[in-house]
């Protein structure tokens, strides 16, 4: 055997980590983990939700524009629960019924007719809001973990590196062999936070785009639903 052989790389052993950290390391590693496990959740939960609001958004403007009856559209609404756009629909047209039931809504003064409209749009924006805060809920968590868990994670290797030094100067012995092992068991907290910053802000991102689509989609719609109601019931 060559005496230039190298020897076998020793992995980590997390739990002689795990065994030799402090209060303040384990902290930081649950806290760390704990973001990380959360994150992933939301990221699940988050990507289903998006997509079934993608797919009956797009089902029901398809439903929309072929529909000749406003009536049957609320109908097939109801089943798109998760439909941001349906929901907007929904919002404006129980706001119109309310003004058609009233005594020939057509025929009052221009205050009146443009009162009317001026209700179905605030129902509009109201809904559309409504929408955009649903979808937008949890994503905070996401981007407050994209950007402290990096950080939690450097302060927790920070500290591991104080501590081992510490105990360096304790012993009296800083050969590498006394330096390498205890500063590679603090970088481990910089690479938690890592782990759980990296998905956070990938998605992040991701989730944001997926959601001015929506936002789009809706915005789009509410103002052809209102140049339609002024045409057809306040001329």
């Amino acid at each position: 055997m060559s005496l230039l052989a190298p020897l076998p790389a020793a992995g980590l052993d997390y739990v002689d980590v795990i065994r030799h950290a402090g209060v303040i390391e384990l902290s930081v590693l649950g806290l760390l983990l704990g973001a990380s496990m959360v994150s992933w959740a939301i990221i699940v939960r988050k990507y289903a939700h998006l997509k079934a609001a993608g797919r009956q958004s797009q089902a029901f403007l398809e439903t929309f524009w072929q529909s000749r009856r406003l009536d049957a559209i609320f109908e097939g609404a109801e089943k798109m629960a998760q439909s941001p756009v349906s929901q907007v629909f929904r919002a404006g047209y129980i706001e119109l019924s309310k003004l058609t039931s009233q005594p020939a809504p057509g025929e009052g003064s221009m205050s009146e007719r443009l009162g009317g409209i001026e209700n179905v749009e605030r129902a509009l924006h109201r809904a559309q809001t409504a929408e955009l805060t649903h979808l937008e809920a949890t994503l905070p968590f996401l981007g407050t973990t994209a950007s402290a868990a990096p950080f939690v994670g450097l302060f927790g290797t920070v500290w591991g590196i104080m501590n081992a030094f510490s105990d360096i100067y304790a012993q009296g012995n800083a050969n590498l062999a006394t330096v390498a092992q205890p500063i590679s068991h603090a970088l481990i907290a910089t690479a938690f936070g890592l782990f759980a910053a990296i998905p956070a802000v990938v998605s992040y991102n991701y989730f944001l785009s997926r959601i001015k689509v929506l936002d789009s989609e809706m915005e789009n719609f509410s103002s052809d639903f209102l140049n339609i109601v002024k045409r057809h019931f306040f001329k």
